[in-house]
Parts: structure tokens; sequence; C-alpha cells
């Protein structure tokens, strides 16, 4: 999973202001029942989400995704400056649920938080979870996040993950 770990350091991660990072997705197609992990980042990487009162609003928006049968959550973290989220798709595309989660998002934040304009960085980083690949690992080392970058001493002790297996 080196991959991962370059998103998780920033490094690595798509850069959608380049003008032919569209072009990445040419060709590719979300299909319903298949699992994702999504990346996204806050405007300019502001830690937004260290005040979790603004974090669990972008928690309930991944609920309501889920309350709406769009996605499985299998997995999540909201770290201070951007989302880790592994899903199970099951309906529409994930450009819409992006979008979707994105925009409600902001507009709760927004208002809770006295400020208006945008939110997130324009795009997001999709991973398709190979069949084979070890959901739980993955799940794990999602959560994991904060530990690894120092933000808690125990993954108990961060407010702001959840996984089905854990």
């Amino acid at each position: 999973m080196p991959a991962i770990d370059k998103q998780n350091k920033g490094e690595g991660m798509p850069n959608h202001s380049k003008p032919h990072a569209h072009r990445l997705r040419t060709g590719r197609y979300p299909e319903p029942g298949r699992s994702y992990l999504l990346t996204t980042l806050v405007q300019d990487r502001n830690p937004l989400f260290s005040d979790w009162r603004l974090g669990r609003l972008l928690v309930q928006e991944l609920r309501r995704a889920e309350d709406e049968s769009l996605v499985v959550s299998l997995a999540w973290v909201v770290m201070p400056d951007h989302l880790h989220w592994l899903i199970e798709l099951i309906d529409g595309s994930l450009e819409t649920l992006m979008r979707r989660v994105k925009s409600r998002s902001t507009l709760a934040i927004n208002a809770a938080n006295g400020r208006s304009g945008q939110l997130w960085q324009r795009g997001y980083h999709d991973h398709a979870v190979r069949r084979e690949e070890d959901f739980k690992a993955l799940a794990r080392y999602v959560v994991a996040n904060p530990l690894r970058v120092g933000l808690v001493g125990h993954i108990g002790d961060y407010p702001l993950w959840d996984a089905i297996w854990l």
C-alpha cells in the first residue's frame, strides 16, 4: 500500500489545478457494488477540522450519504485538513457523491463557523479497492492516520473516525 502512504504525507496526491488532471479519469467509471478509498483535501490544507465540532458536521454528511443509500461506509477518518473515506458505492457516481458531501458539508460548516466561500479543494482522489485486498487492514490503516502523524498516542483518543470492523 505504498501509494496510500504517500497520500497521508501529502505526497503523490493528484494536483487538480494542473490543466490536464481531469484526463486521469478518462475511461474510468464507478461501479456500484465496488469499494473505493476516497481522499479529499481542505482548501489550502487549512487545518479546519482541528475544531472537532466542525469535523462532526462533516461526519453528519458522511452518515447522511449512507442514510440515503448512496454508500456503505466501511471506514473513515477526518484529519485536520483532509478526509479519508473507505466506501462501498451503492448508487450513483463517485463524482455526484463527492459533490454532494462537499457541498452539504461546506454549507453546514460555513454556517456554524460564520464564514463563507469554498471549503474544499477541487476534485478528490479515488482508489478502486481490488477484491483481493484486505479490507480490514485497509480500514485499520485509514483510522490509524492520527496515530501515525502524532496527533494522539492512542487511536481511541481521536474522536473523528469509525470503521465497521472496529
